[in-house]
């Protein structure tokens, strides 16, 4: 049985339109997803777009979150299986940006004092997914609902190519190597959350927060990239802020 929910993604490309809100996952991505083993579901028709139009809505008018509705926290009674996909060539994915998602994992694990508990599975029984896909719309990335084996999980969508998420992103992503790989990380992050069940928020300083809302976002990335000496730092700079740890330690019942 399919069942339908709201995707969830950021997407802070005012001047593009929004994409069709009937846009199913690529077809080789949707065919691996469906008939891989028989026992997941992709949770995809209708999908319902949760993103902002800036140019047609006004402040009064914009949605503040995501519906709480289709985000809810994983099985957390055991581990959490995920498995991380190989980008193909057009996506500008980096056999590195593999770490990013390994560390945006134990970011949200370290925050729950053992409550997430992340193990790497194959592809075909894995709840979490991550696959890396080319350039769309500006979007950084998107997470899906599936099911699998019964169990909630997430198809997450990540998109790694700098050069489409604007000029002033593709500069000093070029500039710096460490400022995107930034960029990557925290778009895991963030996509990682939703898959969790958090929501998007309204503040600036959490990585929840949702672009629509407008807000320095070259200054955003900025500020984590701050941070940073060389990569290795990654792992010890979570990115999450007390509004994110809030969030978290409510849907996994953390003190």
């Amino acid at each position: 049985m399919v069942r339908s929910l709201t995707k969830t993604c950021w997407w802070p490309n005012e001047s593009a339109p929004c994409p069709n809100a009937s846009a199913t996952v690529d077809e080789p991505l949707r065919k691996r997803l469906t008939e891989s083993s028989g026992r997941e579901e992709l949770i995809r028709i209708p999908v319902l777009v949760t993103f902002l139009v800036i140019s047609g809505l006004s402040n009064a008018q914009a949605p503040a979150t995501t519906s709480a509705q289709t985000l809810e926290p994983l099985d957390a009674s055991g581990e959490i299986t995920y498995f991380i996909a190989t980008g193909a060539p057009e996506s500008r994915f980096r056999p590195s940006d593999t770490d990013l998602v390994a560390l945006a994992l134990q970011a949200w694990a370290r925050s729950t004092e053992g409550k997430l508990r992340f193990s790497p599975a194959p592809e075909s029984s894995a709840v979490l997914r991550v696959y890396w896909v080319a350039a769309d719309f500006g979007q950084y990335g998107e997470m899906r609902p599936i099911v699998v084996d019964g169990r909630r999980g997430a198809a997450v969508y990540i998109r790694p190519d700098t050069e489409a998420l604007g000029a002033e992103i593709a500069i000093r992503s070029r500039e710096d190597s460490l400022f995107r790989d930034t960029v990557v990380y925290l778009t895991c992050l963030h996509e990682l959350g939703h898959a969790l069940g958090l929501e998007h928020t309204a503040e600036f300083a959490d990585i929840m927060y949702f672009f629509g809302f407008g807000g320095d976002i070259v200054a955003f990335f900025e500020r984590y990239r701050s941070q940073l000496r060389s990569r290795e730092d990654i792992a010890g700079v979570a990115g999450l802020s007390e509004g994110d740890l809030a969030q978290l330690r409510s849907l996994y019942s953390v003190r």
